[in-house]
């Protein structure tokens, strides 16, 4: 089997962890540590991430989306292709190599996204932009790390508590959908949504399509 190339490494603003990406063939991983935090090859549940969310917000029109993470673009993608003409996207990412990488070694794989005129690139903390938002997002979609456990950075850990939930939920119009990948469900971070007023769907999706590892989709709306 061919093996792994190491194609950069990246430090993790905030946080003395290092993010490597690999290539095998056609085939890329971005690691942290010992952790996949993605892999081109499985992309199901990242797409149902949008996917899922907008079908939540019932087809409406000119949606301002905020996505925590760019990844490997996967919910951008998705996003873009079901949003409409008129949607607004804006992409958090922290990490600048992350969105080097996208428009470098792995260009092929996100296409033109990035260039799309609906959307919009802020390199900084999806938490910033949450704050700096009152009742502006109709969709914020989370997939900044493994699941609600900061694990990636551990100041993540405030997106996820009872505050940073309240900042969530004053950043969304109203019935605007929080959406929050997990690679593993989280029974106190359910109840944690709920008692922060959002009214609360747990969606499993599975990492490719119909096989591959059971994930977690989070689709908490704020009520009107």
């Amino acid at each position: 089997m061919q093996p792994w190339e190491l194609i950069d490494e990246a430090n993790i603003p905030g946080s003395g962890e290092t993010l490597r990406l690999k290539r095998r063939g056609q085939e890329f991983s971005i690691m942290l540590g010992a952790n996949e935090l993605m892999n081109s090859r499985l992309s199901g549940s990242e797409k149902a991430l949008a996917t899922l969310s907008l079908e939540k917000l019932g087809g409406r029109k000119s949606p301002h989306i905020l996505i925590g993470g760019l990844g490997m673009g996967f919910t951008l993608r998705a996003a873009l292709e079901a949003a409409g003409d008129t949607a607004r996207i804006t992409v958090a990412e922290l990490v600048p190599a992350v969105i080097a990488w996208a428009r470098g070694p792995m260009a092929d794989l996100h296409g033109a996204s990035l260039a799309d005129p609906r959307v919009t690139i802020f390199e900084g903390d999806v938490g910033a932009a949450i704050r700096a938002e009152k009742a502006g997002y109709d969709a914020i979609l989370l997939d900044v790390d493994n699941g609600p456990d900061g694990l990636s950075r551990p100041s993540n850990d405030a997106l996820y508590n009872a505050r940073g939930l309240g900042e969530a939920k004053a950043a969304l119009t109203t019935g605007g959908v929080l959406a929050v990948w997990s690679s593993a469900p989280d029974a106190a971070f359910t109840r944690r949504l709920k008692q922060a007023g959002f009214t609360t769907e747990e969606k499993p999706v599975r990492a490719h399509g119909k096989s591959g590892a059971r994930h977690m989709i989070w689709l908490a709306a704020k009520p009107g």
